[in-house]
């Protein structure tokens, strides 16, 4: 029996968050009926998709293959929605947007409010995760890089460079010995990364620079700039953060001074699809606006 595409969109909503509750929530229905349809569908297809563990729900070998085919009827189905849709005159639906905090946090909740405003009847969502989105399982509809993936079926665009350079409040600096070069930085408390966490080498900036140990770390950028933002020690931080950290100043400009990329990343299957071509390209265009805008407020 083939199974429809009702059946097939409870199964990838469970199939992604591993859990009966949280596909719920994303289908707007209870566990128990997500659960009774998952049930049915098994015993139409004579296969068992999910195993229980202390994880969650786990697909098997049977899941993963139906997985597969899943994703194909999801790409079709988004591929006609965007064709009827794409030639409206604004979006509608819903849009889930991947990315790494510090652009989730600092340039995505501006861009986003812009497009929605343009587009009143299209629901954004951001998913921000220390980590790279996984698309190939439609955790998201596109995602925001720091760097260009090279395997996978993607859609890979540059969007912006962004700098960082290194942070201290003028508290901190007036009462610790003075940084006047990178050496100098062996005698001051290093915030940034949780080193095992980093999970981009593009986020490994104090490594580059030669700092051996983070005494304050965490896997959050806003964390980061709250513990500098407090005196407590000293960090990289993106130019576009600053604005909204008024207390922070640069130091070591002259001989710190990093460059890295932003890439918008999408599936493969969803470059006919022009209500997400639409949506790319209105926020590729506004991603690169925002970083400019300020990284010029946040120049001395």
């Amino acid at each position: 029996m083939t199974p429809n595409w009702d059946d097939l969109r409870v199964f990838l909503a469970v199939a992604r968050d591993e859990s009966l509750s949280g596909a719920g929530r994303v289908l707007k229905i209870d566990p128990a009926t997500v659960g009774r349809r998952i049930a049915r569908l098994e015993a139409a297809l004579d296969a068992v998709l999910f195993t229980k563990s202390q994880q969650g729900y786990v697909l098997t070998t049977a899941g993963q293959r139906l997985m597969e085919h899943g994703l194909q009827a999801e790409e079709a189905m988004r591929a006609a929605t965007g064709v009827m849709s794409g030639s409206a005159k604004s979006l509608s639906g819903q849009i889930r947007i991947g990315a790494p905090d510090g652009s989730a946090n600092y340039l995505l909740p501006q861009v986003c409010a812009k497009i929605s405003d343009a587009n009143p009847d299209l629901d954004i969502q951001i998913l921000a995760l220390p980590r790279i989105i996984n698309l190939s399982r439609r955790e998201a509809d596109m995602a925001v890089t720091v760097s260009a993936p090279t395997a996978g079926q993607l859609l890979v665009q540059k969007i912006s460079d962004y700098r960082l350079h290194m942070v201290a409040t003028k508290d901190y600096l007036n009462r610790h010995a003075e940084i006047r070069s990178i050496e100098d930085l062996k005698g001051h408390r290093m915030i940034g990364y949780i080193p095992d966490m980093i999970f981009d080498r593009e986020l490994d900036y104090l490594n580059d620079i030669g700092v051996e140990r983070v005494a304050l770390a965490s896997n959050s950028v806003s964390v980061q700039l709250r513990q500098v933002s407090l005196g407590t020690g000293v960090c990289v931080a993106h130019d576009f953060t600053l604005p909204f950290h008024r207390g922070l100043q640069k130091i070591l400009t002259d001989q710190v001074s990093l460059t890295r990329g932003f890439y918008l990343v999408r599936h493969q299957g969803d470059q006919r699809n022009e209500r997400l071509n639409r949506f790319a390209e209105a926020l590729t265009r506004g991603l690169r606006d925002e970083v400019a805008r300020l990284e010029a407020e946040a120049s001395p």
